[in-house]
């Protein structure tokens, strides 16, 4: 089947599995005497893995870190679990869980961050003693809990501590002019 059939089989667009092709997802498809490619059943039900794998959270990368375990997890029916032996999924499932959990630990701070200045209080950058994890130092005149200055760890959140871009910033006041 051609790359418009194959994509619609498996629900995504041709230029996905372009781009799958282009980063070592797909082996690229044998091509007609005019160039086409042509995909079968086998490359199907791999594109339908790959977006399954892609829907629980890993990336594309995760997943081309693995690329050569995708054809066995596409025939296992059902499929097996991501743990496992050597050269499984369970490494890189491990890694992404590790991140989703960083990730929300940096959202849920900054949520309380944005709460705590909607309500007009003034959130504390490091109001607990974890690290911080995404690049952006505390600010040297907030100190931590207990009072101790920020430096016991990596940064902090920054979006909260970064002035707003211009384009957000409040507009100045000027005597009798409007805002």
């Amino acid at each position: 089947m051609r790359i418009g059939e194959a994509a619609d089989a498996a629900g995504t667009t041709p230029r996905a599995l372009r781009l799958y092709e282009a980063r070592g997802l797909l082996p690229p498809p044998p091509r007609t005497a005019s160039g086409q490619r042509e995909y079968g059943v086998a490359e199907v039900a791999r594109v339908r893995l790959i977006r399954g794998l892609l829907a629980l959270g890993l990336t594309l990368e995760d997943i081309r870190r693995r690329a050569h375990r995708l054809d066995a997890l596409a025939q296992e029916r059902p499929p097996a679990s991501c743990t496992g032996g050597p050269g499984g999924f369970s490494d890189v499932v491990a890694d992404r869980l590790a991140a989703l959990d960083a990730e929300i630990a940096r959202l849920t701070r900054l949520r309380q961050n944005l709460a705590a200045a909607a309500s007009g209080s003034s959130p504390s950058p490091c109001e607990d003693s974890a690290p911080h994890e995404d690049g952006v130092p505390c600010e040297d005149s907030a100190p931590c809990e207990g009072g101790a200055p920020c430096e016991d760890g990596p940064p902090a959140p920054g979006p909260r501590r970064r002035s707003p871009p211009a384009r957000l910033r409040p507009k100045s006041t000027k005597p009798g002019g409007e805002c």
